[in-house]
Formats: C-alpha cells, sequence, structure tokens
C-alpha cells in the first residue's frame, strides 16, 4: 500500500484552528482577537456602534432656570 503525499490547505488558516480576521475601518490593520470584535469585524477603536464608547462624564454648562 502506498502512502499518498498529504494536499496542502488552500485556506490561510493558521495553526491555532481559527482563520485571521483583520479591522475593516478605514486605515487600520490591526488583527481582531476580541470574539465580539471578530464577529462585528471592527476592532474596539473603530467601531462605529456605540458600544465601546462609556457614558459621557464631566460637567456641562447650563444656564439657570429662570424663577428659582
Amino acid at each position: 500500500m502506498t502512502s499518498r503525499p498529504q494536499q496542502p490547505s488552500l485556506l490561510d488558516v493558521p495553526e491555532q484552528g481559527r482563520a485571521r480576521i483583520w479591522c475593516r475601518g478605514p486605515g487600520c490593520h490591526h488583527e481582531l482577537t476580541d470574539p465580539e470584535s471578530r464577529k462585528r469585524g471592527y476592532g474596539p477603536v473603530c467601531d462605529p456602534d456605540t458600544r465601546n464608547r462609556g457614558p459621557r462624564t464631566g460637567h456641562v454648562d447650563q444656564d439657570a432656570i429662570p424663577g428659582t
């Protein structure tokens, strides 16, 4: 019985068993490692959604309410 040579994979899949995914943000070329970022296709900095932005902090100047 002769053994046949193993055909190389056509996919660019690294040894870990998962494909490398890169950020789709303009000018960004970072590899995505976070599961949520991998699903969305954007890193935390480039994500157009507000999921990674914290609540606004700081004081906002406001005029006094008349009559108080």
